[in-house]
């Protein structure tokens, strides 16, 4: 295993990675202070330069979370801590004449768990075929994506959307020193999948983030991740309670909590919420403050979006997941009758209906999946469709193993292709050795595609952009193919539903 190191000049100081397996990668690299002591609950502020030479040779934290996420391999688990706004760089050995595109990913876990260090993450496959990777680590959960600011009191601020902030900071340092790297920073792609997916979607409308980035792909945007600052405040309120906090010592007790006694008050308020009402998911953006002053999908449709490239999508599985691994979303006829329950007869009775054979389990997995995925992703390719070229795909493969697994093509597996997992040992043991070619011809596709898009913002040929009437969306099999509006009565049933907090 021959390495050697490699260094790049950032303009906060001098930052040495490693060369492995034809890749240079850098772990680590600050792109904020850390935002201890008086600078939790607070906008991130940015590095302070050092001297000398800074190591980036390994990961160091990823943000406070349930120690049981953090797994990095067989009982090996990644430090956890809130000095965590770092971000990871990979890019190819040798550099090319011109500037590379550049591919930021944002990691997804609800908002409450991952790391940019997740061996899934790791980028080689992507930067090896021709772009900068860059990973991004934010800070999760009541450190970062709860929003506490109306807990604020004259001598303790409290900022709002502090992850927003984080990603847009990181965002920043792209722009200043991706060039050190070989990347092209005026050429940026931001991606993520699930709450990362989400958080790509929301960045559209952060007026912060605008020049920042030039295309944007979102893979299984969630639904209903968004509040009103109004029910943001409502819930700040809980959580104190469930900290043990009297509303007027709040603020005090958020700051002297350890990030473990934050991290549990976090998770009792998420099951409160299931409890209470299906879809009350506390965590993640805010709007109405400087930060994101419109809704999302509203901004987008207001024209208010930054009007840049998108490619939206999900998996034809999405639900399966859920159904065995965390009950979160509404996969069985009592749960999906809760989520109804408030929702105008006509209007459950046009839901229900989509899905033939309701209340069958089959039929409630893929109305889960629908309501908490594909709902966002065709109201999120509608609206933004209308000011800029969206493009929309709907990921169908999976393996044989997969589907004897019950899981299918789930919530994540596009992941495998889109990384290259497929072409590593674990591929082979997710294929059984039946369906390798299958699975190497699509992840060749998706990632051609996914490069195409970062270089000029067109994900190659064939692949028309989502547009009414046509609505085209790139199916991604065995045999990938367009198809035009698959399921109209499905989409149309999600119309206007919103569990709008």
């Amino acid at each position: 295993m021959h390495e050697h190191t490699v260094r790049a000049a950032t303009a906060a100081g001098i930052v040495e990675g490693f060369t492995r397996d034809g890749v240079n990668r850098w772990r680590s690299i600050p792109y904020a202070r850390p935002p201890v002591g008086p600078l939790r609950f607070r906008a991130p502020q940015p590095v302070e330069p050092w001297s000398g030479v800074r190591h980036c040779h390994g990961f160091t934290n990823c943000a406070p979370q349930q120690r049981r996420y953090t797994i990095m391999g067989l009982g090996k688990y990644q430090p956890m801590g809130e000095d965590c706004l770092t971000l990871n760089v990979v890019t190819p050995q040798a550099p090319g004449d011109t500037p590379l595109p550049v591919m930021v990913f944002i990691h997804g876990g609800g908002y409450i768990l991952g790391s940019s260090a997740t061996p899934l993450y790791d980028g080689v496959g992507l930067a090896r075929r021709g772009c900068v990777y860059v990973s991004v680590n934010y800070r999760l959960g009541a450190l970062g994506c709860l929003d506490l600011s109306s807990l604020s009191t004259p001598e303790i601020t409290i900022d709002s959307n502090l992850f927003l902030r984080d990603l847009v900071l990181a965002l920043r340092w792209v722009r200043d020193n991706i060039a050190a790297f070989g990347g092209d920073p005026g050429n940026v792609t931001i991606f993520g999948e699930s709450a990362g997916a989400h958080a790509v979607a929301t960045l559209l409308a952060v007026p912060e983030a605008k020049g920042l980035f030039q295309h944007a792909i979102s893979e299984s945007p969630a639904s209903g991740m968004v509040r009103s600052r109004e029910v943001a405040a409502q819930f700040a309120t809980r959580f104190a309670a469930l900290l043990g906090a009297r509303s007027q010592d709040a603020a005090h007790a958020l700051m002297q909590a350890s990030p473990a006694e934050l991290v549990v008050a976090q998770n009792r308020l998420i099951d409160q919420g299931m409890e209470q009402r299906l879809g009350a998911f506390p965590i993640g953006p805010v709007f109405g403050d400087d930060c994101l002053p419109l809704e999302p999908i509203e901004a987008m449709r207001r024209g208010k979006a930054h009007r840049v490239p998108l490619i939206v999508g999900t998996n034809a599985d999405e639900g399966r997941l859920f159904t065995r691994f965390l009950p979160l979303l509404p996969t069985t006829e009592p749960m999906v009758e809760a989520l109804l329950a408030d929702t105008d007869p006509a209007a459950r009775e046009r839901i229900t209906s989509a899905y033939p054979g309701y209340p069958a389990r089959s039929a409630c997995v893929r109305l889960g999946g629908d309501f908490a995925f594909s709902s966002a992703a065709w109201q999120i390719a509608e609206a933004h469709g209308k000011h800029a070229p969206a493009y929309l795909y709907r990921y169908d493969f999976a393996p044989r193993p997969l589907h004897w697994s019950g899981l299918g093509a789930t919530h994540a597996t596009e992941l495998l292709a889109v990384f290259g997992v497929y072409r590593g040992k674990l591929g082979a043991v997710l294929t059984a050795g039946v369906d390798r070619w299958a699975a190497l011809r699509v992840t060749s596709e998706v990632q051609r595609r996914w490069l195409a898009f970062s270089r000029t913002g067109i994900p190659g040929d064939g692949w028309p952009a989502y547009t009414e009437p046509d609505r085209a969306v790139m199916v991604f099999d065995r045999k990938s193919r367009v198809e035009f509006d698959p399921h109209p009565e499905r989409r149309m049933a999600w119309e206007g539903f919103s569990l709008a907090q």
